[in-house]
């Protein structure tokens, strides 16, 4: 069967096809569109997708979307009357926003691709991240966690589900905690009171809270209280979102916590506000920590699994899983390569597949590369055009000039093969540096990320160093295969690792294994005979608010705005020329 998933209307849309049960394309919107977090009906990955399996749209067994647009009309419904009088500004408005296209998502789809409405599917949203956690993930049984802010009226789920390759496929969503109460949303009222924004700036939050002590915790507890249940609650006379389009966190939050940041305002770290608001970020990570470890031990011992599946957007917490790894009970914890809305895309194709339909389930490939190939013709046009030498190397004598440059202070950027499905570059759309000193980390910040300089840069190591440089427990390497652990690096190497270790002596770290990036593998180990460490800086090939790079040109144009000093397509090397770019300037200026 051929059929694909759909994400949209809220942050990250993307599209994914699978064939015969099989992923075989993924991209998210934003990776063609350039607009970061791009919500809108995915059409250029709709039809990228299709593109690049030779299917057109009456090929299609069906078309599913990732929730339900009726229920979530439903929660924004009630949710405003609920709310009369104070909603009545923001009516209007939510509406128009769902009337307008949410809630013809069917119509909207049959017309795009001219298929019949009959096969067009939908599913429930926290349904589509169980299936993108567990069916993408080696394990046949396996306990269900999802949180994230909110799909149709579920913010937080728990269940199990089995399969069994040539079998049956079941998911099994036993209970859930309601919008308004809500981790995700909890989570993002902080993000937005520290000036970042919410649904991109909670990584921020989490390497923030690093430089803080919880003295607020007291507080945050009284803001997010557990019930009898297990579960939890929010105060919600703390918060706004539930009544505002606009606002995440109330008037009582404020007097909590003090005035919101401005976003234009610096934080400061040696100031006492800077260090109030890196309190507030701990406490507010360390509650999130107390509650979804709970929950997550106590699913273990209703379930006795001990394989736990983590989807939505707060599995994207790295600090959290690492916990939930160490003191739920688990063996292992799977995280796909996209946790978030994105991956609901692959989800919900996967569940149609094995659940709508009953197709017999089939193991997936255990990687997260299902985007575009880059294209090192395209790259080496562009160097030529500009008159910039390149070369092409092979395997063997690219890794060995690798090592060298990078073993110089250079800073790379590598694109290979097909992009990454998800947030987090897994070295094919990566930025690679000698991770030894502190001042790779501020150049990398200053020259080309832009970034704030409190924000940590993630390590990649081969799966065989591993525990060698970082303290794993077990399990800990297969949560390092798509970067979502975060773990303490071993005392005698941080002063070797300055640059990749964060504040408080811990780093997320990528573990690589070589079947699933050989040449990344290869330069690894390379590395590490020539220079006495396999670990290198591995941070995400974009400038500050771009997407990732997808294409050639676009990793071709980053470099050249960017303190890069080498580019990676494939076999094809680019080099900047520092001596004729000063020259330039000079004659510029």
């Amino acid at each position: 069967m051929k059929i694909l998933g759909i994400s949209a209307f809220y942050h990250d849309a993307a599209a994914a096809l699978t064939i015969d049960g099989l992923p075989v394309v993924a991209v998210q919107e934003e990776r063609l569109s350039r607009s970061k977090n791009d919500p809108a009906f995915p059409l250029r990955a709709i039809q990228w997708c299709l593109d690049q399996a030779a299917v057109e749209p009456d090929d299609l067994d069906a078309v599913i979307f990732y929730e339900r647009p009726a229920l979530k009309f439903d929660r924004v419904l009630t949710t405003l009357l609920r709310g009369f009088p104070h909603s009545w500004r923001i009516f209007p408005r939510a509406m128009k926003n769902m009337v307008g296209e949410k809630l013809w998502v069917r119509g909207i789809i049959s017309a795009q691709l001219g298929i019949p409405v009959k096969r067009v599917h939908f599913t429930d949203h926290h349904l589509s991240h169980a299936a993108a956690a567990f069916l993408t993930a080696p394990t046949e049984r396996a306990a269900i966690l999802s949180a994230d802010g909110v799909g149709e009226w579920a913010t937080l789920t728990v269940g199990q589900a089995r399969k069994q390759v040539g079998g049956p496929t079941e998911i099994s969503l036993r209970r859930e905690v309601r919008f308004p109460h809500s981790l995700g949303l909890f989570y993002s009222a902080f993000t937005a009171w520290l000036g970042f924004q919410v649904n991109e700036g909670e990584y921020k939050v989490m390497g923030l809270a690093a430089y803080g002590t919880p003295r607020f915790a007291g507080e945050v507890r009284r803001i997010l209280q557990r019930t009898p249940d297990g579960a939890f609650a929010l105060d919600l006379r703390y918060f706004d979102y539930h009544q505002a389009v606009d606002a995440a966190y109330s008037r009582r939050f404020v007097e909590l916590f003090g005035p919101p940041r401005d976003r234009f305002e610096p934080i400061d770290l040696a100031t006492p506000l800077g260090q109030h608001q890196a309190d507030v970020a701990a406490s507010a990570q360390l509650v999130l920590e107390e509650v979804i470890v709970d929950i997550a031990a106590a699913l273990q011992k209703e379930t006795g699994l001990p394989d736990l599946c983590l989807g939505g957007g707060v599995a994207l917490n790295g600090v959290a899983n690492a916990r939930i790894l160490r003191e739920a009970g688990y063996e292992r914890l799977f995280v796909p390569s996209a946790p978030g809305d994105a991956g609901c895309a692959l989800g919900a194709a996967l569940w149609a597949d094995r659940i709508l339909f009953g197709q017999p389930h089939r193991d997936c490939p255990d990687h997260p590369f299902w985007g575009p190939a880059v294209e090192a013709d395209d790259l080496a046009r562009l160097a030529a055009e500009d008159g910039l030498p390149f070369e092409r190397v092979g395997d063997a004598a690219l890794i060995d000039r690798l090592v060298d440059a990078i073993g110089h202070g250079a800073i790379v950027g590598w694109m290979e093969g097909a992009a990454e499905f998800g947030p987090r570059a897994l070295g094919h759309r990566s930025i690679l540096a000698d991770p030894g000193d502190a001042a790779m980390r501020d150049r990398i910040n200053r020259d080309i990320k832009f970034r704030e300089s409190f924000r940590p840069f993630a390590p990649v190591v081969p799966a065989e160093h591993a525990a060698t440089y970082f303290e794993l427990p077990a399990g800990g390497a297969r949560l390092g295969r798509f970067m979502s652990g975060v773990f303490p690096v071993r005392p005698e190497w941080r002063n070797r690792l300055r640059a990749v270790t964060h504040v408080d002596g811990t780093a997320r770290v990528q573990i690589v294994e070589r079947a699933m990036a050989p040449r990344l593998h290869a330069l690894l180990m390379a590395y590490w005979q020539r220079h006495g460490s396999p670990v290198l800086l591995n941070t995400s090939f974009n400038l500050a608010g771009d997407p990732i790079v997808t294409s050639a040109a676009e990793g071709y144009s980053t470099f050249r705005r960017a303190g890069m000093d080498v580019l990676i397509a494939d076999n094809l090397m680019v080099r900047r020329d520092h001596a004729r770019q000063d020259h330039e300037l000079e004659a510029v200026a």
